[in-house]
């Protein structure tokens, strides 16, 4: 399964809440968890829920390095590979 940046805003959105920043469906991808007003313990319970859907465990110090729900997206791509692998 390729897990693409729509799957991590609904993700995002099912747990943090809607953003508080008001980014267009096309700016989201690369818009900052900051500007978009996500804050670390947002990202934990984000993190919590894609390892219960996609089975997948992202370790918090490669969470945190995520950036962006494009960066995230490919962090979790990444990993369920080298789960698969």
């Amino acid at each position: 399964m390729n897990i693409t940046v729509d799957d991590i805003r609904r993700v995002i959105i099912a747990s943090a809440g809607a953003p508080e920043s008001q980014a267009a469906e096309a700016d989201f991808a690369d818009t900052s968890f900051d500007e978009l007003g996500y804050e670390s313990l947002a990202l934990m319970e984000t993190a919590s829920a894609i390892e219960r859907e996609f089975g997948v465990s992202v370790p918090d110090e490669l969470l945190f390095e995520a950036r962006t729900p494009r960066d995230l997206a490919e962090l979790v791509r990444s990993a369920k590979e080298a789960a698969a692998a």
